[in-house]
C-alpha cells in the first residue's frame, strides 16, 4: 500500500504515513483525525521495530510513531520535550536504540 499524499510505500498494519502523517485510506488534506483504529488482528501482529527508512538519527522516534499510530513529527516533539525537560529522555532514547531491533531484515505479515 502507498500513501495517497506523498507516495511512500506503507505496511498494511499502519494507520498513518510515517513520512507525512497522512491517515491511511484518506484523501490528501483530510488529516489524521478520521483514521479508523487498527483491527485486533493487525494490532496483534504489530511489533516495535526501529524504522530505518524514515529515520533522522536511529529510527527510534519513527519506530515508536509507527507502533503507536501517531504522527511522526508529534512523536519527535514528544521525545525532544521529555529529553530536554527531564534529561531521562536521552537515556531512554539510547536504551531504545540499543534494545529495539531494526526493521531492515524484518518480514511483515501480509
Amino acid at each position: 500500500m502507498y500513501c495517497t499524499k506523498c507516495g511512500v510505500e506503507l505496511n498494511d498494519a499502519v494507520n498513518f504515513c510515517s513520512s507525512c502523517g497522512q491517515g491511511v485510506g484518506q484523501a490528501p488534506g483530510a488529516g489524521a483525525a478520521g483514521a479508523a483504529p487498527p483491527s485486533p488482528a493487525a494490532a496483534a501482529n504489530q511489533r516495535l521495530l526501529l524504522d530505518k527508512r524514515n529515520k533522522k538519527i536511529a529510527g527510534v522516534c519513527a519506530g515508536f510513531s509507527r507502533y503507536f499510530g501517531v504522527d511522526l513529527v508529534l512523536m519527535r516533539v514528544i521525545w525532544l520535550a521529555v529529553a530536554i525537560t527531564t534529561g531521562v529522555g536521552f537515556l531512554v532514547y539510547l536504551a531504545a536504540w540499543i534494545v529495539v531491533p531494526s526493521d531492515q531484515n524484518a518480514v511483515y505479515a501480509q
